[in-house]
């Protein structure tokens, strides 16, 4: 098997453990792990940025201007937003490298297993959709793709308008743009909203309170990244 972002070979160890028990799949040589920055050490408990703070200064904030009560419980993200991660997300995300999303399919499980598996039975994944537009642009849903990693059954509930990149706006252009989502159907068990990146929390906000103005009773997130 190689490498899904360097292509080098990688040759499995043997050992006792591997020949009676199948070690887990790698799709990530070690030199391009280490490039990898798995998010460690205290965070904010709304967010996952880090901070030695119970709620970090974002979070502060949208609890002080926040016009209706936060919908969202809390976000995980799993990776911090490093140059390489960068890299891989361009490539991944806007040049259609689809078979490059499953080099985080072993991270972005085990971080729902070992942070949000006490979510109530029942819990829908909604992957965050693209606009018609861009997903015609993309060919795939790079969230729809992460939803797929988890032990949950996804649905796709929300819809999206298209609007301008959030890449392309300012935080103030992000934090007071509007809604872009729409529910296709009314949900009355929890979910756990899918998404790439966490950035200002605003794209997470408004499908959340879309979710839980058509009936959804809670809203969590799990986030490849805190950028």
């Amino acid at each position: 098997m190689n490498c899904l972002w360097c292509d080098a070979a990688m040759i499995p160890e043997l050992s006792w453990k591997t020949v009676y028990w199948l070690s887990e799949p790698k799709n990530l040589c070690p030199s391009c792990r280490e490039q990898l920055t798995i998010i460690q050490g205290r965070r904010c408990n709304k967010c996952s940025r880090l901070s030695d703070d119970e709620f970090c200064s974002d979070c502060r904030w949208w609890k002080l201007h926040a016009l209706q009560e936060d919908p969202l419980i809390c976000n995980h993200s799993v990776f911090a937003y490093n140059e390489r991660m960068q890299d891989m997300i361009s490539k991944w995300k806007y040049r259609g490298d689809y078979c490059l999303g499953k080099a985080f399919a072993r991270d972005y499980y085990n971080a729902f297993n070992h942070n949000l598996s006490f979510m109530a039975s029942g819990t829908i994944a909604v992957p965050i959709p693209l606009s018609k537009e861009r997903m015609a642009e993309r060919g795939f849903n790079q969230a729809k793709m992460l939803a797929d990693f988890l032990p949950l059954k996804s649905e796709e509930k929300l819809t999206r308008t298209h609007h301008e990149k959030q890449s392309k706006k300012t935080r103030r252009e992000r934090v007071t743009s509007s809604n872009p989502f729409h529910v296709t159907a009314a949900i009355n068990a929890p979910v756990l909203l899918v998404d790439d990146i966490y950035t200002t929390g605003t794209t997470l906000r408004h499908a959340a309170y879309v979710l839980k103005k058509h009936g959804c009773p809670a809203v969590y997130a799990l986030t490849l990244i805190r950028g």
